[in-house]
């Protein structure tokens, strides 16, 4: 059964040896995902796959990545991010500040 988590790319870092470490929120966690050319290191993440979830960072892009069974990550969805749960927040956030006085 494939299984999916669905968020954005918040931070990443690409280091000279070509690894790349990927912060992803989702679920109100961050996961670290990376990449490692060094089959000795331990990379859970294809390079294609990996420099796809890098071009999204600082975008209205969200991403939803696929794993297979064994957890190694199959493929990604890219859609434009939905910003009304951020205007729900926003006015939310407004009728409480209002409350206040």
């Amino acid at each position: 059964m494939t299984t999916s988590v669905f968020g954005e790319v918040i931070k990443v870092r690409k280091f000279t040896n070509g690894d790349i470490e990927i912060d992803f929120h989702h679920e109100e966690q961050i996961t670290e995902y990376r990449y490692s050319a060094d089959p000795g290191r331990l990379g859970n993440f294809p390079k294609d796959l990996a420099e796809t979830l890098v071009s999204t960072l600082d975008t209205t892009i969200c991403v939803e990545i696929f794993f297979q069974d064994d957890g190694i990550p199959s493929h990604i969805e890219l859609e434009q991010c939905d910003d009304e749960y951020d205007d729900e927040y926003d006015e939310d956030n407004e009728d409480e500040d209002n409350e206040n006085f």
